[in-house]
């Protein structure tokens, strides 16, 4: 079995785990009625439009 010579320093550590810690964007997607940035399969807030039908009604026209 492999025994490491040298003891693996906190910068060599913490760069290889900050690369699995990066956040990715989550999925966005632009709303086809308003262009606003949406969450993939959800209503947008601002028109109130999910895949092309009026489905709620937003605050803001109330």
């Amino acid at each position: 079995m492999a025994v490491p010579r040298a003891k693996t320093s906190k910068a060599r550590t913490s760069r290889r785990q900050s690369i699995n810690m990066k956040l990715d964007v989550s999925g966005l997607v632009t709303c086809s009625s308003c262009g606003n940035k949406v969450l993939l399969h959800r209503a947008c807030p601002k028109c109130g439009f999910y895949r092309g039908k009026q489905v709620i009604i937003p605050d803001s026209k109330v």
